[in-house]
């Protein structure tokens, strides 16, 4: 996995206008090494523990927009304060971590510094904060309204039944229907079937 020590001072080109001052008292405050990596399709951000002697590390995807990189960094303090109050005794995504990670959101959203729909769907979600904002199918949705504009890419969900498209591997699906959460798809190599997230990234083909 690449990975970038990220240079403080050009910290602020990541994160909206308004944040860099309270995000960098927090790395301050809890000596984090925070590091951004390339595209990680499984994870946004990821966080280690201090031990043998390294200090607190968290990593958060570089490519995501300002507001999505600044939730996501929020997401793994969060883990950080979980951790330095209760150790490995507290599920990962339990109550605990869901009242800090909500305290830290409600926090920023007084700041002001999110457009008015990003801040509508935190307002939410702070109510019961999900594993991972990848998880949070509404705030997700939101948030991709501010990544760049990539010409003959289109979310799963918004695609026509019977549409083929191309993913990251460049295999070739074919969509399906809708099962509960997920997006039936066909594989047209192989006939196989797979379930895809409805805000899945994908070229459209026809």
């Amino acid at each position: 996995m690449s990975k970038t020590k990220v240079d403080f001072s050009a910290l602020a080109a990541y994160l909206p206008n308004g944040s860099f001052e309270p995000v960098l008292q927090y790395i301050y405050d809890y000596r984090i090494q925070l590091t951004i990596t390339k595209t990680r399709s499984s994870v946004l951000g990821d966080y280690r523990h201090a031990h043998n002697g390294k200090g607190h590390r968290i990593s958060v995807n570089g490519d995501l927009n300002k507001y999505a990189f600044l939730i996501t960094l929020l997401h793994e303090i969060a883990h950080l304060i979980t951790f330095i109050q209760h150790n490995n005794k507290v599920p990962p995504h339990g109550k605990e971590w869901k009242a800090h990670f909500s305290q830290l959101l409600a926090k920023f959203i007084t700041l002001q510094i999110f457009p008015t729909d990003v801040q509508k769907a935190l307002a939410t979600s702070i109510k019961n904060p999900a594993a991972s904002s990848c998880s949070d199918d509404k705030l997700l949705r939101v948030l991709k309204n501010y990544d760049p504009v990539k010409e003959g890419y289109m979310l799963v969900d918004d695609l026509p039944v019977g549409a083929h498209f191309l993913i990251k591997d460049h295999r070739i699906f074919e969509k399906g229907e809708k099962i509960r959460k997920r997006i039936k798809c066909k594989e047209i190599a192989t006939n196989k079937w797979y379930l895809f997230s409805p805000l899945y990234e994908v070229k459209y083909l026809k």
